[in-house]
């Protein structure tokens, strides 16, 4: 281990794994540690056994639930927008050909007590029972002219600088209603709270577009998609990407402590004993600790049931959406459902997921207009965990620490944090321009 390298990589989290993977096709000299013995740190999946030592103590699972091998429980449940980051960053490594997806079948938002399909297109919008009769034109006037908006064409812009003018007030100027601000804002562009409506409006069209464009890649029912075998095979398929270009990887390493000289700068990383010398440190917020704050905690329920949530039209993969105001919360609660049909459960099982930014300190009570929509359920296992951001400057100390992930069920937020590391720690930015019909044909396969 006495070797120097460019980077050394802590933690085997789907950021990290990301950013390893990048930055040996890049050619730096990349050595990736965790102190776990497997690959996924926070984002790993779980068997049902795993499942219960981690939430149950020493209990082991009842056996009507099926093999535990059959499960694959993510940590951090999230569906990948067809059309966003994520799938662009797997395209541009190819990593793509280490994993199978499939289409998530539907995309819902909540109101009033029920759940409702998300409409994307003027098309949808007009048979939306979410709207009244003259709030269905105005929001097909809307939708035309989020999908003909064409940044680099100022015909399209019909007289507005989106760069300046703001989401609030690009939406006075169709009339929508409140209950039609919140879905498009929370459901559609996928806003977590709601201080968007103040900021440029470019941001807001740009979700919208893509959540439409992802939408109408797969012509499904949803514009998710989720690797076959859960999320776990994510870090793993990086981990390999990083191992083909050089990378060199070591799990099981105890005790995995940064090494500073005395300007404070990251010389190295010694674990065991050993010392590895390098440049720069990539690290999740765990490894250290007096370089983060804590900005809040994420509170979520994993749910074990034997049949689909009811009226989703039997979706056997679903995302459901719970915007803040109707729930009288400051931030969103979001419900994801995946099944045997992407193989991350026994046959006839269902895994749903609540998840929200805690707001109180009874995750039961928070959690419970997102469970009372499952309908029975077979076990149900709480589990929340602190967020962090980095409070270092990197420039000082060679240290590159990534956020914790946030309690959305897509992963935009997460590869956008990615992205901007990876710019910090090269000084250039990713070109992430690909053939989106390679795309296509990635995510079929």
């Amino acid at each position: 281990m006495d070797e120097e390298y460019d980077v050394i990589v802590l933690g085997t989290g789907l950021k990290e794994c990301i950013l390893s993977g990048l930055l040996s096709v890049d050619g730096l000299k990349v050595l990736h540690m965790d102190r776990n013995d497997y690959y996924g740190g926070e984002s790993t999946s779980l068997n049902l056994t795993q499942l219960w030592k981690r939430f149950r103590g020493s209990d082991t699972p009842q056996e009507k639930l099926g093999a535990s091998r059959e499960y694959n429980v993510d940590m951090i449940p999230k569906f990948i927008m067809a059309n966003g980051l994520l799938v662009q960053t797997l395209i541009h490594t190819d990593v793509t050909k280490y994993l199978n997806f499939k289409a998530v079948d539907g995309s819902f938002v909540y109101k009033k007590g029920k759940i409702y399909k998300v409409p994307a297109t003027d098309v949808e919008a007009l048979k939306s029972p979410l709207m009244g009769l003259f709030e269905k034109r105005r929001a097909r006037k809307f939708f035309i002219y989020v999908q003909d908006y064409d940044e680099k064409d100022p015909k399209s812009h019909e007289g507005l600088d989106l760069s300046k003018v703001t989401a609030r007030e690009i939406i006075s100027k169709y009339g929508l209603e409140d209950d039609t601000i919140d879905f498009i804002g929370h459901a559609l562009a996928l806003h977590n709270d709601d201080n968007y409506l103040d900021q440029p409006a470019i941001d807001f069209v740009k979700r919208i577009k893509l959540y439409a464009e992802s939408l109408a890649r797969f012509q499904g029912g949803s514009p998710y998609i989720y690797p076959l075998y859960g999320l776990g095979e994510l870090p793993q398929a990086f981990a390999r990407l990083s191992a083909v270009y050089g990378g060199t990887y070591m799990l099981n390493k105890p005790e995995c402590k940064v090494e500073f000289d005395s300007a404070g700068k990251a010389i190295g990383v010694t674990s065991a004993g050993e010392t590895a010398k390098c440049k720069k440190v990539v690290c999740d917020s765990s490894y250290l600790p007096n370089k983060v704050k804590k900005v809040g905690k994420v509170t979520r329920a994993v749910c074990i049931m034997s049949h689909p949530i009811p009226d989703t039209n039997d979706a056997h993969s679903v995302q459901i959406i719970l915007p803040q105001k109707q729930l009288g919360r400051k931030s969103d609660m979001y419900l994801f459902c995946c099944s045997y049909a992407h193989n991350v459960a026994p046959n006839g099982k269902y895994i749903a997921f609540v998840s929200a930014e805690a707001e109180t300190d009874n995750p039961e009570e928070e959690l419970k207009p997102g469970i009372e929509l499952l309908g029975p359920i077979d076990e149900i296992f709480y589990h929340s965990y602190d967020t962090y951001v980095p409070t270092n400057n990197q420039e000082e100390d060679n240290c590159f620490i990534s956020g914790t992930y946030d309690a959305t069920t897509h992963f935009e937020s997460t590869v956008a944090d990615v992205l901007e590391m990876y710019t910090k720690i090269t000084g250039k930015t990713l070109d992430l321009s690909v053939d989106l019909s390679a795309a296509s044909a990635a995510a079929e396969n």
